[in-house]
């Protein structure tokens, strides 16, 4: 097994923790000195010596990202402007957007990080590494590009759409790893082969990293045997630097969260107190290893849980189970709480379909509904008899999942919008009574 900081991936519990209590002991030093967090902690009486056990970490108060948004630009930042050398937000549609600033040793600790799990999937520096996310405010684009240089893979940083450029740099620079979301993902294969191009036959592709978006084990698993690949599951957020915050290893059993750099909780989201192993809560995370912009027990709002055990693959990380999906994604109908995923868990099952569908929620005579349509795949028949028994099978598993039955309309190959960014799944039309 090969590792690319054995000692500190294959660190014993004991002694991870103990790094965790001193470098947390840390934080809450340095975080005392950014307007936010000095007012808070002197209006609590929080000092280092508040937290003499990892179990005292409930001491410590949530963050969420009102708070960010409420200082914005600069009331979280815990060292000078001056030792700050870059800064990520979030698009601001509504409101403040969050912003998150970096130190040159955050950025240094960043690339390490993303390195590694890069390294863990078995990328080395004999790879070609394409980058399709955007570059700019959003992390994925530079977050992965730095990991990979610090990697020492020649990098391709093609930005996000395109996708006969994309093909074309993956053909002629031999790439081998695409970074990319999943939806894309789908698309990109599906445009090779309407350009006549194989991707196992003419392409060295063998590994892409996916995330940024939900989707399910069936939808991986429909990528993986469409570009001929292992697709591994990433997970970030710009708030806790960006990728890099928890990966797959080569197991694709769990992402394991680097808890060098993060102490992760996971509570229940309407009582904020902890859930056991195996128990699905809200993801809460604690930096332990950023200077400029330290967060404490951060509510991310992505749900998942604690993977009880090792992992087969040797690193002692705890592991976190697939994304959900977000709290705040879930969507209320018919007295049924539910989440998209369960919907493409569904219809991935049916080798029939394509990969692109789109649920509308919308008030038809006063009732709320959903309809769901998807697209067939290209060479499924056109024969109605086959189609409504198809229909009748998708209907009958959907309902058993999300215990009402849905609107299913089956659609053409290309019928609903294409997307080279995050896919629209969901459009929410439903008027307020």
């Amino acid at each position: 097994m090969e590792y690319w900081q054995k000692d500190m991936e294959t660190m014993q519990r004991p002694e991870l923790e103990k790094l965790q209590l001193e470098r947390l002991r840390k934080t809450i030093e340095r975080a005392s000195k950014s307007p936010y967090y000095g007012k808070l902690f002197a209006e609590r009486g929080i000092t280092p010596d508040t937290v003499r056990s990892l179990g005292d970490l409930n001491k410590l108060p949530f963050t969420t990202k009102d708070d960010l948004r409420a200082n914005y630009p600069f009331g979280m930042v815990a060292i000078p402007l001056e030792r700050c050398v870059r800064l990520h937000s979030s698009s601001g549609t509504t409101g403040n957007p969050t912003v998150v600033v970096h130190s040159q040793r955050d950025l240094d600790e960043w690339a390490n990080q993303v390195a590694r799990c890069m390294y863990m999937v078995g990328l080395r520096s004999t790879d070609v590494f394409q980058n399709t996310s955007g570059y700019g405010m959003f992390t994925g684009g530079l977050g992965f590009q730095y990991g990979a240089e610090k990697l020492g893979a020649l990098t391709v940083p093609a930005a996000a759409g395109n996708s006969k450029r994309q093909i074309k740099f993956i053909r002629d620079f031999g790439t081998t790893c695409l970074h990319i979301i999943p939806s894309y993902a789908a698309r990109l294969a599906e445009v090779m082969y309407e350009e006549g191009i194989d991707p196992v036959k003419d392409t060295a592709l063998h590994t892409i990293c996916i995330g940024a978006e939900p989707h399910s084990e069936e939808q991986r698993r429909r990528i993986e045997k469409m570009l001929g690949v292992k697709a591994y599951n990433c997970f970030g957020m710009s708030e806790m630097n960006g990728p890099g915050v928890a990966f797959e290893c080569k197991e694709q059993n769990g992402l394991h969260i680097w808890e060098d750099y993060v102490i992760p909780e996971i509570v229940d989201p309407v009582t904020l107190e902890p859930v056991p192993d195996g128990q699905v809560g809200e993801l809460v995370l604690t930096t332990i290893n950023r200077e400029a912009m330290p967060l404490i027990r951060y509510r991310t709002r992505d749900l998942t849980c604690f993977m009880p055990g090792d992992c087969p693959c040797g690193r002692t990380h705890r592991r976190v189970a697939r994304f959900r999906g977000r709290s705040d994604d879930m969507i209320i109908l018919k007295g049924v709480n539910f989440f998209p995923m369960q919907i493409e868990k569904i219809l991935m099952h049916f080798k029939e379909l394509g990969n692109n569908y789109l649920i509308t929620l919308e008030t038809v005579n006063s009732n709320d509904e959903i309809l769901i349509e998807v697209e067939l795949n290209d060479l499924f028949t056109d024969d109605y008899a086959v189609l409504q028994r198809l229909s009748r099978d998708i209907t009958r598993e959907l309902k058993d999942e999300l215990l009402f039955t849905p609107r299913l309309k089956l659609v053409a190959k290309g019928s609903l919008p294409k997307q080279e960014g995050k896919a629209v799944r969901v459009k929410d039309l439903r008027k307020l009574i």
